[in-house]
């Protein structure tokens, strides 16, 4: 069905979204309408499938980035902090301010967006995006959105502790470091390998292998996992050499 909602503009595209139940959130509707993904993949921008980005990396089909939004949507509050682990393109990251970000002041605005990602290229890559609007120039020059290179592995806990993480890459596991760098309470979003019964890796192949897990931290630190669908990433690993 996803393959159906694809359009000319973005405008088309998030309205096909939205129309077949893809995106159901309206503050989610508005925010991918405010981020012109022509600005982000290099070809086919407008299709609701994944496109690649170079060294190895996509830029996720938008109904994914939907879905990310709509299970973090009740952390992503004006003045809130968000990690986007495997920022990539920087176009989730442009998205994640819009919800995130409180404007509406006239001093310094409210709330970040870190987006991390291992290779530098991509680091600059997502910023020079960004930098291709009026609004997401603003957002970087006011420290709104920040892109930094590390290993996603271990979070970014100089910015620490976040309302919601969402990780753009498949993890070996649920890295403990970035559950400790969630508030209390505060929601991940995050692609995990498949266990298989022995406890084991599974093998990981296209459209198996993977899930999505939606990791809450409750007001009194307790931590809630749960599997929501399947789904298939790009690894969350030490960078190509």
């Amino acid at each position: 069905m996803a393959w159906y909602c694809s359009g000319s503009t973005n405008n088309e595209l998030i309205e096909n979204l939205f129309k077949e139940g893809l995106i159901k959130d309206e503050r989610v509707k508005q925010a991918m309408m405010a981020v012109d993904r022509g600005h982000y993949a290099p070809s086919r921008p407008y299709s609701d499938s994944p496109q690649p980005i170079g060294y190895g990396a996509t830029i996720s089909a938008p109904h994914m980035h939907g879905h990310a939004c709509e299970y973090l949507i009740n952390h992503l509050k004006p003045g809130s902090r968000v990690l986007d682990i495997g920022s990539g393109s920087g176009y989730l990251t442009h998205v994640l301010a819009c919800l995130a970000v409180d404007t509406s002041s006239s001093d310094r605005p409210k709330g970040q967006v870190i987006g991390v990602d291992h290779i530098q290229e991509l680091v600059t890559l997502a910023h020079d995006n960004m930098m291709k609007s009026k609004q997401g120039k603003k957002l970087l020059e006011t420290e709104s959105v920040k892109f930094i290179k590390a290993d996603g592995r271990l979070g970014w806990p100089e910015g620490a502790p976040y309302d919601a993480i969402h990780v753009g890459a498949a993890a070996q596991e649920l890295h403990p470091l970035l559950v400790e760098q969630l508030r209390s309470p505060g929601r991940m979003f995050i692609p995990v390998n498949a266990e298989d019964a022995q406890g084991t890796l599974a093998r990981t192949v296209f459209g198996g292998g993977q899930y999505i897990w939606v990791v809450d931290k409750k007001e009194d630190g307790s931590i809630h996992k749960e599997k929501v669908f399947q789904v298939s990433y790009v690894p969350l690993t030490d960078p190509p050499k």
